[in-house]
């Protein structure tokens, strides 16, 4: 278990010493804090909410009634045709791989989503850990920065694995966060001398009380100092990025998400998910399209491209999800509704063979025709990945055994060379 062994998040810590240690009498605050040789060591995760259309992006169906107004445009591998709405990412396709025959079973935001990200289904009685927080549960940490880090809207929660394993959230990419710095009027010594102060008056209650939540507060705020003080902080902060850089990924917010996620795991960040909405529709689907193609495909595209030539891409695993897809059938309002029997996924990087195509759908997108792919074999196929071992068993805060991965759910070995 590689989690930092705290009750409390990074963020609510830093809030809290931010916001209540050096505004307040530090008395106040001293009861705060209540498998096979894996070749990916990250993992960027772009979280699509909504259930973002196979069939006008990774699965077109030209020349049929479904087709819709795109037409598909060839990659950079022989016989692979993606969504118009893409142009550029075509272009590095052939470090890429589609997953295209993904059997869900939930068509309700809600379940889907859960079950996406989680790779089970929701139980009134146990709440399951997100990948990014299994994946830091799971693998050592690297550098200062908090293994998981999510951007521009939340990650899934933690579940049994605790608050230790939540995300650092970061609300717009670029901005910087006013809970790592000292408050206005506060210099840096005068802060670190009231941290002090805290660190002897909790040693000397956990001593008396054997306090446990003074424990995970200390360790906390030893994380969140330690955060603060880190020179890979910088990472966060786009304001010193080249410029040309910039406008190459998109001066856009999923642009500059997508850029931070570079950033982030050339500091050792371990998972990154850049969070983008939009895609629930129901009507106009077809101009809601062009505009998420018209943010997404330079920044997927030239991250893909900046990790290649730094030699980075193999170490890092580039997944683009989404928690169902769309109806074949276009409605009477131009949009296309839930569609979970088949939809698809694209992955790059992190040891995937490029140019793959896995499975298939039938001439309309509408039922899986070839090589079907469970949800679970998502998470399997990962933690494969990754070296994280998928029959591993775990014990819950109440004493259950529960497995990291389902015991049914396979790794996509046709994606590996």
């Amino acid at each position: 278990m590689f989690c930092s062994d705290y009750q409390l998040t990074r963020r609510r810590m830093l809030k809290t010493f931010s916001a209540s240690l050096l505004g307040m009498p530090v008395s106040q605050l001293l009861a705060q804090g209540a498998s096979s040789k894996a070749q990916a060591e990250h993992v960027i995760l772009f979280w699509n909410s909504g259930g973002m259309s196979h069939l006008d992006t990774w699965d077109p169906k030209p020349g049929r009634k479904v087709q819709g107004e795109f037409n598909p445009v060839k990659t950079s591998v022989d016989g692979m045709e993606i969504s118009e709405i893409f142009p550029q990412l075509a272009k590095q396709m052939h470090h890429g791989a589609l997953i295209r025959s993904i059997a869900g079973t939930n068509g309700d935001h809600g379940r889907a989503q859960y079950e996406l990200q989680t790779g089970f289904n929701q139980s009134p009685n146990i709440m399951h850990p997100g990948l990014g927080s299994l994946v830091a549960h799971e693998r050592e940490p690297l550098g200062d920065l908090p293994a998981l880090v999510s951007i521009s809207g939340q990650a899934a929660r933690a579940g049994y694995l605790g608050q230790q394993c939540e995300a650092y959230f970061v609300g717009r990419p670029g901005q910087k966060d006013p809970y790592l710095t000292f408050p206005e009027g506060i210099s840096h010594a005068r802060g670190m001398q009231r941290l002090q102060i805290l660190e002897k008056m909790n040693r000397r209650t956990s001593a008396k009380n054997g306090a446990e939540e003074l424990k995970a507060s200390q360790t906390a705020l030893k994380d969140a100092v330690a955060l603060m003080e880190s020179p890979a902080l910088k990472a966060f902060d786009l304001e010193k990025e080249n410029p040309t850089t910039v406008e190459k990924y998109g001066d856009t917010e999923f642009g500059r998400g997508a850029l931070l996620a570079r950033r982030l795991v050339e500091q050792g960040v371990r998972f990154v998910q850049v969070n983008r909405g939009g895609f629930d529709n129901h009507g106009n689907i077809f101009e809601a399209m062009r505009a998420h193609g018209a943010d997404m495909d330079p920044a997927i595209a030239s991250l893909i491209s900046d990790l290649k030539a730094s030699g980075k891409l193999e170490k890092t695993l580039i997944v683009v999800l989404s928690e169902f897809g769309r109806t074949p059938r276009i409605n009477d309002g131009g949009g296309r509704d839930h569609w979970a029997r088949v939809f698809s996924c694209m992955m790059a990087g992190g040891g995937i063979k490029g140019g793959s195509i896995i499975g298939a759908s039938d001439p309309d997108g509408m039922e899986v025709a070839e090589r079907p792919v469970k949800v679970a074999d998502l998470h399997a196929t990962l933690c494969h990945a990754l070296g994280i071992d998928l029959n591993k068993e775990l014990t819950t805060p109440q004493g259950r055994p529960i497995r990291l991965v389902r015991k049914e759910a396979n790794p996509i070995n046709e994606l590996f060379a």
